[in-house]
């Protein structure tokens, strides 16, 4: 995905951690891209450019996103 943000999301452990995750940031951005890889912990979100403001949308659903280069 160009222009993809990558985040850690360390508390992220399930299935539904991922669902809460995936459709959060779609509600709010709904052109996004996004790849959850639970193994990894990590989720990758495509077409969306604002860091801030989509780390501010998992963190709002109880998580604790964090930038990854």
């Amino acid at each position: 995905m160009s222009d993809t943000l990558s985040f850690t999301v360390s508390d992220m452990t399930c299935g539904h951690c991922a669902r809460t995750i995936t459709n959060a940031v779609l509600a709010a951005y709904p052109a996004a891209k996004v790849d959850v890889d639970l193994s990894t912990k990590r989720v990758a979100v495509g077409n969306a450019s604002d860091r801030s403001a989509v780390a501010s949308v998992i963190e709002a659903e109880g998580y604790s996103p964090v930038a990854v280069d």
